[in-house]
């Protein structure tokens, strides 16, 4: 009897069941809308300056014309056909495939002593050496590219010192040519790939080393062992995100390769601007968009495995 006084009738409170569960579920909605107006700015840009854009090309890409006549367009895959039936942009997207792979090495062989270098040190020292860094990031990537060029340059620094050292630096084409492009590449997203493998490499505890050496490892034998696997996930992140901008650069190997490397956003670029052919580039956009996520699927879909593989062996 009390429990009935002290709460009510049972019919009473099943009655207000509904409405108990709708306050909760309005509460719990109710804790979001601060977040969603505070994302609301950047959804809106997200959406008004990639989204619809990007939309707006595929829904190109899907549109055959004769020339810039669009009274008689229709929809079609005309220009995915044409793409992938043509040698020369096929051996455009294998170019860029390949100029890519190259920034990643080189970037990777370059920026893994540095991230090592920044692991060991002090957090003072760590700071500066990741400002100087950083520090290229500041400048327009049109000025170095800029100051590359006039390095690479057949009189340029490199030629003169190359002769300087007695080496017939005639036949060595650095401007104009994959080498320049790679070169441009790699110092424009070298910065991304050492505080990528930095950051993985923080996240080591040193005792493992010290408890490998106790054990009678060599330094070489701890760092193959131990710091190198326990990197991959920097590694793998870093690679990744050169390998992506790589494939999308266009200022640098406009630049630094000019009519001579032929790198599909260069081509997709003049199909849209020189050529006028807007539904012929866009599908090409689109090729290089799903290829480069396809190849990047791919390679970390393939790197969890033999992670997962070497946990459980």
């Amino acid at each position: 009897m009390e429990a009935v006084r002290r709460n009510g009738s049972p019919e009473v409170n099943r009655s207000m069941e509904p409405h108990i569960t709708s306050q909760k579920k309005y509460r719990r909605y109710n804790k979001y809308i601060p977040a969603l107006l505070l994302l609301l700015p950047l959804l809106l840009l997200i959406i008004g300056f990639f989204i619809v854009p990007m939309l707006y090309i595929l829904y190109l890409s899907f549109i055959q014309t004769d020339g810039l006549d669009t009274s008689n367009a229709s929809y079609s895959l005309m220009n995915y056909t044409r793409f992938f039936t043509d040698s020369y942009y096929l051996s455009s997207l294998w170019l860029t495939i390949k100029i890519s792979l190259y920034c990643v090495i080189v970037s990777l062989l370059l920026a893994y002593p540095v991230a090592l270098t920044m692991s060991k040190c002090t957090p003072r020292v760590r700071g500066y050496i990741a400002l100087l860094v950083a520090s290229p990031l500041l400048i327009s990537i049109v000025v170095r590219n800029f100051g590359w060029f006039l390095l690479l340059l057949p009189n340029g620094m490199i030629h003169r010192t190359i002769g300087s050292l007695g080496i017939d630096s005639s036949s060595l084409r650095l401007l104009f040519s994959e080498t320049g492009v790679v070169i441009g590449l790699s110092n424009s997203f070298l910065p991304f790939m050492i505080l990528a493998i930095a950051t993985s490499l923080y996240n080591i505890d040193p005792s493992l080393e010290k408890a490998s050496a106790i054990l009678g490892a060599s330094p070489l034998r701890s760092f193959f062992s131990i710091t190198l696997p326990l990197s991959l996930p920097g590694v793998v992140s870093g690679s990744v995100l050169v390998f992506s901008l790589s494939m999308s650069s266009y200022v640098t190997p406009a630049l630094m390769g000019g009519a001579n490397v032929p790198v599909l956003p260069v081509v997709a670029y003049d199909q849209m601007i020189n050529l006028m052919q807007w539904t012929y580039g866009s599908a090409m956009s689109y090729v290089l968009l799903g290829v480069t996520l396809f190849l990047v699927t791919v390679f970390t879909r393939s790197m969890e495995r033999s992670r997962f593989k070497e946990v459980f062996r």
